[in-house]
């Protein structure tokens, strides 16, 4: 392999390829008849003679990443056949090296399985799920199908961060211990992959705040010498005295991993050595499977007769393990030097379980995820009606089946397992989500509590119900487990779809009704006018009569009524015509009263030009024509940018046609003052006042008056009069 490779593989890539070669070739020993592992390696010799994918960068990246996926899988899972050829296999199959029909006759469909699950994942982890919320519903929905594709890639990711040290750029490195983090290291605490879990939370924070990393890294080896001898120690009376009660063991001394000392620093706000529980003993027992729980607690009261226990930190996960089957008594004690030490005690199979996982035991043995597994069915259930971003997404799935949990009983009997906090609502929800929908309260040990009672270990809880009983908005301020929150959500928003579609349909029949037709566009400027965002909640609150149908088609009424008046001409009222008299002079166009080149016109809406004001036309890009006044501020633009499109207009005929225009007053706030403009604009013959809005601040006022005129002569007029008016200050036409 070496060989064939040398021109592209660096030294010391050449050591690593057969190094890993080698202890693959140890394991597949192990787990393949010796028929297949002849034929493994006649294949193996093969490719490497002919098409092996190492002749280029990426497929000699993709087949070291496997190799050393497959290694690190079979040292820190389990060296199970399928799954380390799968892994071995995808890169050749991928590049159409091998052929999947080829391998699932002489290996196994299995194989294939595990292949195309892994292909599958590869569509979405392009490493930027973080921020693309898509692709990581994706890839966890494509995780959550097989348990197995899950425990490889939390491997691969572990793989993938013990090689990205130094990584150039900085940016994607980040991202990927954002994800190994947030997504894989949780799914292994999850799957009791704990190890792992420890390597990718220490490696995702030597990757994110290096220099916190490396402070407690190089406190602890500062530390190391007198840690070992406090340890030595504690252990040496503890093992004495476990001897005389007949136990068979083994005692290790472990340092916490430095992610978890930074999370308690950062918890407890104290430095490194205010951390009390700095170091654990283990205590693994030898024992027969019916005595594995007599012995833990026999280990437990002799540890407590030497060391006073600390009873608040005592933890019993052997008479009720953890979902994810870790079995364990934790024991935290004042041992020498008034130092707290904590004490874990376990047999050999409660520690194989807690080192490599039960999933990796026993868990896949039979192909895809147990039907049973609740929390795969758990996480199914977070993402069936997930409408949240990809970070809001990562914080259900880490703080929902992660976190401390509860037990509670039924009133038959059957116990239930709740994340830590979990009110009866979520315990209704937890049963089943018809039940939780029309939860209206409880009865737990024998008396009645609200939706928002926290439930205790040990609780018996009876869900109440009522048939007239809907999920409510403020449930989600009730409820603590994903699951629930988003079953809430999902009702409610059904809910209101159902709202949503009674208020149109009364909002359309009611508009037929008065012969009103709707302008869809018009009406979407309308419903964003009244502060709604989307369409659907305005109909909504139709639909629930929090607003009134009539008042809004009035409302719209008067909306589209203004635009009008505003400037919104059609082609009908106004065209634009070629001067007779002018016909030979080039681009010469005339307001007129009839069309003959059959153009439309606009008036242009950032200077709302009116009869008798300096004017030129702008041919859109939709052949209308719109015209500004010669002193529009757009009008330099217009001319630099498109003097081809710009033409010649003037006012034809007499004025007669009541064309809007907006007057800025201000003036003191004084009382009447309001009323003497209007009266003023009321008594101007051939003006209207179409809309007034008024501003008061600091003894001033301002005000801006729509005002329907003939031409600017009768405006100019009018400007005068109000200028007239005692506390008025200035008036402006807009």
């Amino acid at each position: 392999m070496v060989e064939e490779t040398h021109d592209i593989l660096t030294f010391a890539e050449r050591r690593e390829v057969v190094a890993l070669s080698t202890k693959i070739s140890s394991i597949l020993s192990e787990v393949l008849t010796a028929e297949e592992y002849a034929a493994l390696l006649s294949d193996g010799r093969r490719l490497m003679r002919n098409n092996m994918p190492a002749h280029d960068d990426k497929g000699l990246s993709e087949m070291i990443m496997a190799m050393r996926t497959a290694v690190t899988f079979a040292e820190m899972v389990d060296a199970d056949r399928n799954i380390l050829l799968a892994i071995l296999f995808s890169p050749f199959l991928k590049s159409g090296i091998l052929n999947e029909d080829e391998i699932s006759d002489r290996w196994g469909a299995d194989i294939i399985a595990l292949h195309k699950g892994l292909e599958e994942v590869s569509k979405f982890n392009n490493r930027n799920s973080a921020t693309n919320q898509d692709n990581f519903r994706g890839l966890i929905i494509s995780l959550a199908r097989d348990i197995r594709v899950i425990i490889i890639m939390i491997v691969r990711s572990l793989v993938l961060m013990r090689a990205i040290n130094f990584h150039p750029d900085e940016s994607w490195v980040r991202n990927v211990a954002f994800e190994a983090n947030c997504l894989y290291a949780q799914l292994a605490h999850r799957l009791g992959l704990y190890k792992i879990k420890g390597e990718l939370e220490d490696l995702s924070l030597k990757y994110t705040n290096r220099e916190i990393y490396t402070q407690i890294a190089h406190k602890l080896n500062a530390t190391k010498r007198s840690r070992d001898a406090y340890i030595k120690a504690f252990i040496m009376p503890v093992k004495e005295a476990l001897e005389k009660a007949g136990l068979k063991f083994e005692i290790k001394g472990r340092t916490k991993s430095i992610s978890s000392i930074w999370n308690k620093m950062r918890k407890q706000k104290v430095d490194l050595p205010g951390i009390y529980d700095l170091f654990a003993i283990r205590v693994i027992l030898d024992s027969k499977p019916e005595r594995e729980k007599s012995d833990c607690w026999l280990a437990y009261s002799v540890l407590t007769d030497m060391y006073t226990p600390n009873p608040a930190r005592m933890r019993d996960w052997i008479s009720i393990p953890k979902s994810n089957g870790y079995e364990s008594l934790h024991a935290t004690v004042m041992g020498p030097e008034n130092k707290w030490v904590e004490v874990q005690f376990r047999t050999v199979r409660m520690d194989l379980v807690a080192e490599k996982g039960l999933a990796a035991h026993w868990r896949y043995k039979g192909g895809k995820a147990d039907g049973t597994d609740q929390w795969m069915n758990n996480i199914r259930d977070i993402l069936e009606t997930a409408e949240a971003g990809p970070m809001q997404l990562m914080k259900n799935i880490n703080m929902d089946p992660f976190g401390k949990e509860v037990f509670a009983f039924t009133p038959k009997g059957d116990l239930f397992r709740l994340s830590g906090g979990a009110t009866v609502l979520d315990f209704a929800f937890h049963i089943h989500s018809n039940l939780g929908a029309r939860c209206s309260g409880a009865i737990v040990n024998g008396r009645h509590v609200k939706l928002n009672y926290k439930i205790q270990n040990g609780d018996t809880v009876e869900i109440l119900t009522s048939a007239s009983q809907t999920p409510k908005q403020e449930w989600l301020n009730i409820v603590t487990s994903s699951k629930a929150r988003n079953k809430i959500k999902q009702s409610l928003n059904e809910e209101k779809q159902r709202l949503a579609e009674l208020g149109k349909e009364s909002f359309l029949r009611r508009a037929k009704n008065r012969k009103i037709e709707i302008d869809e566009s018009a009406l979407m400027k309308m419903i964003k006018k009244l502060g709604y965002k989307f369409a659907l909640d305005f109909y909504s609150d139709l639909g629930s009569d929090k607003i009134d149908v009539g008042r809004m088609l009035n409302t719209y009424l008067e909306a589209t009524t203004h635009a009008v008046e505003s400037g919104h001409v059609s082609a009908e009222e106004f065209e634009i015509k070629h001067d007779e008299d002018e016909k030979n002079e080039s681009d010469v166009l005339v307001i007129g009263e009839k069309s003959i080149n059959g153009l439309n016109y606009k008036f242009a809406r950032c200077c709302n030009p009116i009869y008798g004001d300096d004017v030129f036309g702008f041919i859109s890009s939709d052949g209308t024509v719109k015209i500004h006044k010669t002193t529009c501020p757009n009008a330099a633009n217009i001319r630099s940018r498109y003097p081809y499109r710009v033409i010649r207009a003037d006012w034809s005929g007499k004025s007669g046609s009541m064309l809007p225009a907006t007057l800025k007053v201000v003036g003191n706030d004084d009382i009447g003052i309001v009323t003497n403009i209007t009266s003023i604009i009321s008594h101007e013959p051939g003006v209207a006042l179409r809309n007034i809005s008024i501003d008061s601040h600091d003894g001033l006022f301002h005000g801006y008056l729509v005002i329907g005129v003939s031409d600017n002569r009768q405006l100019t007029t009018l400007v005068k009069k109000i200028r007239t008016v005692k506390g008025v200050k200035d008036v402006n036409r807009v």
